[in-house]
């Protein structure tokens, strides 16, 4: 059914360079602001785009910092099958550190402004599912697989919390060694 008068969203189109320059002004003012600074005022301002904009598509500061969160996990789709458990969390991983990494310090404040409702938490509740089929996807082949939780904290909060404690994101060498690790302690506790 065509709805004459509805209107075509365009990938690239107006729509989406707002959301881009928006997304720009949270992250910047995130970075050089003290969180309770970022406030809508200021993200409209510095993106160029009204005020009532902002309240209509976002709501408020929560709802900008979870459509960034939800478009950053979403880079990072689908999880790899590469065949073997060292190969998809390798992969996986150096894909965390390019997409992720670089904001994870900018991120951990932010999620001081998230709602308990949040798009994030349902983003971040689907990657744990996928997480966890390539982890079964591994045991199934006889793989010896780290558990969810053993990857969230030898792989990913490393990545996250590597920019806020050193000045400087994760590089690809760095998510590798985090990989070895994790896969050693898991071959020498099973």
């Amino acid at each position: 059914m065509d709805d004459v008068g509805a209107k075509k969203r365009r990938p690239g189109g107006r729509s989406a360079q707002v959301r881009a320059r928006v997304q720009a002004a949270v992250i910047e003012l995130l970075a050089d602001s003290r969180l309770e600074e970022v406030t809508i005022p200021r993200v409209a301002e510095r993106a160029g785009v009204h005020q009532a904009t902002l309240y209509r598509r976002w709501g408020n500061i929560a709802g900008l910092v979870d459509d960034i969160v939800a478009e950053r996990v979403g880079e990072l789709a689908p999880i790899p099958d590469t065949g073997t458990l060292r190969g998809d969390l390798e992969l996986a991983a150096v894909r965390f550190a390019e997409v992720i990494a670089p904001l994870g310090g900018i991120m951990i404040r932010a999620a001081a402004l998230a709602t308990p409702d949040a798009d994030s938490s349902v983003t971040f509740h689907t990657r744990a599912t996928q997480l966890q089929a390539m982890l079964d996807r591994a045991a199934a082949r006889g793989e010896k697989a780290p558990t969810l939780t053993e990857l969230l904290e030898g792989i990913t909060a490393p990545l996250y919390f590597h920019e806020l404690f050193f000045g400087r994101p994760a590089d690809a060498e760095h998510a590798r060694t985090l990989v070895d690790r994790l896969l050693i302690y898991v071959e020498a506790s099973r």
